[in-house]
């Protein structure tokens, strides 16, 4: 065999090999693509804080600690991720974004979710070391849907401390967003926590 004989032969091996891998590593005929993952919000989406700047942590997989209290098993059969943002001054934000993929069911959790933010103030005003109000700041609408819940605790040591949480539903994916601080309804962003959250609806997809 000549030198060019078997130069011609090993690439025409190479180019089915090469063909090969490729027709293994193919998506069958028909299937679905992979749906994206839902987009979190960025720092400066955040309602803005007076003297001190939003920093966001990576996105992690999983619930936050602290949505684990307020939930509590509400959210343990979906896949979730989340991400932390923070101020300089006591200020704490969350998203969790929860990906449900049937859009009855993601109904569903979204209206679960709701009833236990207001279950969680309910525990918290049964201890008798704190007291706890709920507010409702209404719907939102966005997609398919979000609703703004506020509450303020005091504890018999004295602090103070305010929350907004929003639910809101795109298609399959529900997404949660939490933000606190030291203060009471008075020092609520309730304006721009809505704006805050229709951005995060929007943005999953």
């Amino acid at each position: 065999m000549s030198k060019r004989t078997r130069t011609g032969t090993l690439a025409a091996l190479v180019v089915a090999g090469l063909a090969a891998g490729a027709a293994l590593t193919a998506a069958p005929a028909g299937a679905a693509p992979k749906a994206p993952a839902p987009k979190f919000l960025s720092a400066t989406e955040l309602p803005p804080h007076p003297s001190s700047a939003w920093t966001a942590a990576p996105v992690a997989d999983g619930v936050p600690e602290e949505m684990q209290y307020r939930f509590g098993d509400a959210l343990l059969a979906y896949d979730s991720r989340y991400r932390t943002f923070r101020t300089e001054l006591d200020t704490g934000a969350q998203q969790l974004n929860v990906v449900v993929g049937d859009n009855a069911k993601a109904k569903a959790l979204a209206t679960r979710l709701d009833k236990e933010v207001k279950r969680c103030v309910t525990r918290m005003d049964a201890d008798p070391e704190i007291e706890a109000d709920y507010k409702s700041y209404g719907s939102l609408p966005v997609e398919e849907g979000a609703r703004v819940h506020g509450f303020a605790t005091r504890a018999s040591w004295g602090a103070m401390d305010i929350h907004l949480v929003s639910v809101g539903r795109d298609g399959g994916t529900v997404t949660v967003v939490q933000w606190g601080q030291m203060g009471d309804f008075t020092d609520a962003p309730v304006k721009a926590f809505k704006k805050t959250t229709t951005t995060a609806v929007n943005k999953l997809y």
